[in-house]
């Protein structure tokens, strides 16, 4: 009797789950992040590709950043969501992919909560308010006061409609009840280049972008759009230093997975990303990046994804911005 139990038992074994079977050989191939912008295209790809190599050093398998550009990250997002969910395909997702593209296209290939299971926020960077140096204001406060003074006078600069720099501006906007023009640019460095010809008076750029303008000393920082100081412009004080909490903004990033991929790899991947985040070397490359690091649980990451899609909504909606 003992032995046929022994027998069923093992039998009973075999029946198991394939993902909790599995889930100690995960991974024995090479896992895809699926990054939905071009490669070498900015913060975005670099900040992938840092977090990649520093997985490959914890894990038996490589993984493989896959760009997947269109659609303001929604071709890539869409790929990923329709990929199937067996621990071998994530998303490198970020604030305008997640959050903003849900509000500004009136119609998405994805849903980012339906579609996936949010697995680690991985760091922000924020933006930062710099003006010309003409312009005359030396602080946020005489900013804010000569913006209020010559309502209509002020053309700040983005890479488009819902853009980053576009939502940063509405919301700073919305905020001090001010009016400003928003003017759309293809990209940075033709808003970067009319900026310092004072074509237009105000960017809300990304600081990783704005730092080599700042250092140079071609335009005034006022404001990070943050609760903490970037390392790499310790002097310039955040909006709630200067008394404005509630005026943060930034592209953040998180890795997400298609929906019902196998939750023991979604906690293993948490903990993965989590070891890069806290290790000095995984640190120091992705800060040197421009990435204020945060990390934490998943349920923390799903929590902000749902809270930060309704903000971004609310921008959106107030600043009237729509991609057909």
């Amino acid at each position: 009797m003992t032995h046929r139990r022994s027998l069923l038992a093992a039998a009973l074994a075999g029946l198991a789950p394939l993902p909790l079977r599995a889930q100690g050989a995960w991974p024995d191939r090479p896992v895809r992040l699926v990054v939905p912008t071009l490669g070498g295209a900015g913060t975005a790809d670099t900040v992938a590709r840092i977090l990649a190599q520093e997985l490959d050093k914890r894990m038996p398998q490589r993984v493989v950043v896959e760009n997947r550009a269109g659609a303001n990250g929604n071709v890539g997002a869409a790929y990923a969501a329709r990929s199937p969910a067996d621990g071998y395909t994530f998303l490198w997702g970020w604030a305008g992919t997640l959050a903003t593209n849900p509000a500004l296209y009136r119609e998405l290939p994805f849903d980012p909560l339906r579609d996936f299971d949010p697995v680690v926020l991985v760091g922000n960077v924020p933006n930062i308010l710099v003006v010309n140096r003409a312009l005359g204001p030396r602080t946020l406060a005489e900013f804010t006061a000569y913006a209020r003074a010559n309502p209509g006078k002020i053309n700040f600069g983005s890479t488009g409609n819902g853009s980053s720099m576009h939502l940063a501006g509405e919301l700073y906007r919305q905020m001090t009840r001010t009016e400003m023009q928003h003017v759309p640019y293809s990209g940075p460095a033709p808003a970067v280049t009319d900026l310092l010809s004072n074509r237009i008076q105000a960017m809300f750029n990304l600081v990783t972008g704005a730092l080599p303008q700042v250092r140079a000393g071609e335009v005034i920082p006022l404001a990070l759009l943050d609760d903490a100081r970037a390392p790499q412009l310790p002097e310039v004080p955040t909006t709630a230093e200067l008394g404005m909490t509630g005026l943060t903004f930034g592209t953040w990033f998180m890795v997400m997975a298609p929906k019902g991929t196998p939750e023991p790899i979604l906690a293993r991947m948490n903990t993965l990303v989590n070891e890069v985040v806290a290790d000095p070397e995984g640190k120091q490359r992705l800060q040197g990046a421009g990435l204020a690091l945060w990390g934490g649980t998943r349920q923390r990451a799903a929590e902000f994804l749902a809270t930060e899609i309704r903000r971004h909504a609310e921008i959106v909606r107030a600043s009237g911005a729509r991609v057909d």
